[in-house]
């Protein structure tokens, strides 16, 4: 991150506050703020230790809006991780498009049968919550497993991914 400029800000969205920051590339960190604003940009920081950071609470707002409400436009994710992570996460992104998947259903698509805690590991690293859709792992009995910031939130996304997608189908 050295010589990066991140613009970085809180909103509000249907799970709770959530601080994000965007380079020029795309989001490179989006959160749950459950404590002090101090502390979730204590975190960012820790991930971006030589970034430039400046603050904009109103783009955040937007981005939020753009996410939860609009959800509609092309959002660029630029997430930083190790190459297995990545993997991970893009294997996420591909199946979690279709819905809730497994920690094992993850592994074999990234060609690493029996790595499902490296990948658990890997998902609890997801910096762009929400975007990067962690919250749809289950684990293989179907169970919610855990979540980075709690299982309550977990379940409330899920249902409200059902409820939408329910509404979908009611409007086609």
């Amino acid at each position: 991150g050295a010589g990066m400029r991140l613009r970085r800000g809180f909103a509000q969205s249907p799970f709770g506050r959530i601080h994000a920051a965007v380079s020029p590339r795309g989001i490179v960190h989006l959160a749950f703020a459950d404590g002090s604003d101090a502390a979730a940009f204590q975190d960012l920081k820790r991930r971006w230790p030589f970034a430039q950071f400046e603050r904009d609470d109103a783009a955040t707002v937007a981005l939020a809006r753009k996410i939860f409400t609009e959800r509609s436009g092309r959002i660029t994710l630029a997430p930083t991780g190790t190459n297995f992570q990545v993997k991970v996460w893009q294997a996420l992104l591909d199946l979690g498009a279709r819905g809730p998947t497994s920690y094992s259903e993850i592994a074999a698509a990234i060609g690493q049968l029996g790595a499902s805690r490296a990948v658990g590991q890997a998902v609890g690293a997801n910096p762009v919550a929400w975007l990067i859709p962690c919250h749809r792992v289950l684990r293989r009995d179907g169970e919610l497993g855990g979540y980075r910031w709690g299982v309550e939130r977990k379940r409330a996304m899920l249902a409200w991914e059902h409820a939408a997608a329910v509404n979908r189908r009611a409007s086609a």
